[in-house]
């Protein structure tokens, strides 16, 4: 039977970014795939990560930058990125700030995004679930 999802679960990180899962470990303990609304305010930016996860980033409002081993690339709203599982990548956004969708595949969880500069494989993608 089909499940509506009335409201997403907030997930708290620092930084000021707001991470609302829909769908994910947090949400609806759905191990397959994590569906996250991110907003992000101007300046934000996390520690580099090689995750276990695609995530594909849809950008709704301002700009995501993602760099990656081979430069950085910009994604605007209107625009999606795809990073793949193993890639070496960080993300941040531009001097707007951004809203942005993130789905990951499978789920994001915290023992699957291997951060380099925090010294912990956690916490901000929910979801940061997401990017």
């Amino acid at each position: 039977m089909p499940e509506v999802i009335n409201e997403p679960s907030r997930i708290p990180v620092p930084g000021g970014k707001v991470i609302e899962e829909f769908v994910g470990r947090v949400a609806t303990s759905t191990p397959g795939v994590s569906v996250a609304r991110m907003a992000a305010p101007p300046g934000w930016q996390e520690p580099a990560q090689v995750p276990e996860f695609d995530e594909v980033t849809l950008v709704l409002r301002g700009s995501v930058v993602v760099e990656h081993d081979d430069g950085v690339v910009e994604v605007r709203a209107g625009q999606a990125v795809l990073t793949r599982a193993g890639e070496r990548v960080r993300y941040g956004v531009g001097p707007d700030g951004a809203d942005y969708v993130a789905v990951c595949v499978p789920a994001f969880g915290p023992g699957l995004v291997h951060r380099e500069d925090d010294g912990q494989d956690g916490g901000e993608h929910a979801a940061d679930p997401v990017g």
